[in-house]
């Protein structure tokens, strides 16, 4: 247990979503050495009773000290709260830590995805210095296609194309309660809500979303793609990627297709991958799905298979607990930067 000196006082901005949840948990999980966890949401949210490291706390409202004496900053909730509260955390001192999104419009920001440093020397945790006190985390379908795509380039693919499947917790509670009462209405043959997906999203497969909540899944895909693109640094082929959206609460499975010059050696592409952190089912066991990866931290994938009719082509399916992997990701950074302060 490290040493009370040693502690750090944390900050989680939209303490009350589901980042921001699985955030606090990830934190107590790994046993991050927070002298304190202060949770801070939008004033409808101050005053909800919740829990951190096993005893009862409160969210509080954001205000002008809130980020007094705070070493780590976590952004979780939405971009507009992120923006607007930006300067006062970085001016506080603070470290920022966003994975909102609202981090790569902000001057100065690092993006981090650490356990792709050895691939990317770009992705690596940087330490503070005088112009930089924001991280940018990225979500589940950056790191994912990244971690493809770096753990793919050795073998020089011709092509790589993704097709992510995401889940309604991408629009955190309020997607959540639109699928359920979606199933509910249908299943009773009651009329449906549609507020955030604009549509039927419920036993239902969406390739586009015109009206509803934003972002639309089209702003999604543009995001997801710049920052794949932006990220990978020209180290690594960049994917075509594609968004489906699924009826699935969480979990982001995916399909991809590599393509090469020549037929690949699939126990080589597979050892690739476990080199790069991932996952790889063991011969004879399933393949992931949304409710297999549930609670895991990185990303799991089935055994990579030759297309029938290519050749020179391979298909991988995997799946990844979209908020823990992104919360993960987001604590990891927080890590090194304290390791590297230590040495």
């Amino acid at each position: 247990m490290p040493s009370s000196g040693n502690l750090s006082r944390v900050a989680i901005v939209g303490a009350a979503s589901l980042r921001g949840k699985e955030l606090k948990q990830v934190l107590e999980d790994r046993s991050f050495p927070a002298s304190d966890v202060v949770l801070l949401d939008e004033t409808v949210m101050a005053g909800t009773l919740t829990e951190a490291a096993g005893e009862p706390t409160f969210i509080r409202a954001l205000e002008e000290d809130s980020f007094d004496g705070v070493r780590f900053v976590f952004f979780t909730g939405i971009a507009p709260v992120a923006e607007a509260t930006w300067s006062a955390a970085v001016n506080s001192g603070a470290t920022v830590i966003d994975l909102t999104g609202a981090a790569p419009g902000a001057e100065d920001t690092i993006a981090a995805i650490p356990a792709l440093a050895s691939a990317i020397p770009s992705l690596a945790v940087q330490p503070v210095g005088a112009t930089a006190r924001s991280y940018y985390a990225p979500p589940a379908p950056v790191i994912i296609a990244c971690t493809i795509a770096a753990a793919l380039a050795p073998s020089a693919p011709r092509r790589i194309a993704l097709l992510f499947f995401p889940p309604v917790s991408e629009h955190d509670q309020m997607g959540i309660e639109e699928l359920e009462t979606q199933t509910t209405n249908l299943l009773s043959f009651r009329p449906i809500e549609h507020a955030v997906f604009g549509q039927q999203v419920a036993f239902n497969l969406l390739s586009e979303q015109r009206e509803g909540g934003k972002p639309h899944l089209g702003d999604v895909r543009k995001a997801v793609a710049s920052d794949v693109a932006r990220l990978l640094d020209g180290r690594a082929p960049v994917p075509a990627i594609q968004l489906v959206q699924a009826p699935v609460f969480y979990g982001y499975a995916f399909a991809a297709y590599a393509e090469f010059e020549s037929a690949p050696n699939t126990g080589q592409l597979e050892t690739l991958f476990a080199n790069a952190g991932v996952t790889i089912a063991a011969p004879g066991d399933p393949a992931p799905t949304n409710v297999s990866v549930a609670g895991e931290n990185g990303i799991q994938l089935a055994r990579i298979q030759h297309d029938p009719n290519i050749a020179t082509g391979v298909w991988l399916w995997g799946a990844a607990d979209n908020l823990r992997l992104a919360a993960t990701n987001a604590v990891r950074i927080a890590e090194e930067l304290l390791a590297k302060s230590s040495n």
